[in-house]
């Protein structure tokens, strides 16, 4: 009787290994892009916390901002990039960026981020 071989070929492995490598290059290149709106998120939700019942100026929002991008090292977002809107008794912080992430040769990707103070 003639026992039959099951299992993966080495061609089947390597294009598995491929795949997975690629995979997690990707995550590798993105990951950081995403921890950094994470950041930034949370350092405009921050400043809504922290101006709630004052009445900041612009320049204090900006410098507000300036501290925290600096404490969680935010390099995509500079203070002047911030849009600032009045919105009743509340202001209403929020920016926009894009990010590009150099794959490889001549092959990228293009990430748009929006925070504001209101999401």
């Amino acid at each position: 009787m003639r026992n039959r071989q099951q299992g993966i070929t080495l061609m089947g492995l390597i294009a598995v290994g491929v795949i997975l490598i690629f995979v997690a290059l990707l995550g590798m290149k993105l990951v950081p892009s995403y921890i950094e709106y994470g950041a930034v998120k949370k350092a405009l939700a921050g400043i809504a916390v922290d101006t709630r019942g004052r009445n900041p100026s612009v320049a204090d929002l900006r410098r507000a901002f300036e501290n925290r991008s600096a404490i969680d090292d935010i390099n995509s977002v500079k203070a002047n990039d911030l849009e600032i809107s009045k919105q009743g008794n509340e202001y209403l912080v929020s920016a926009a960026w894009r990010r590009e992430i150099p794959l490889f040769a001549n092959l990228g990707i293009y990430i748009d981020f929006t925070a504001s103070t209101r999401n």
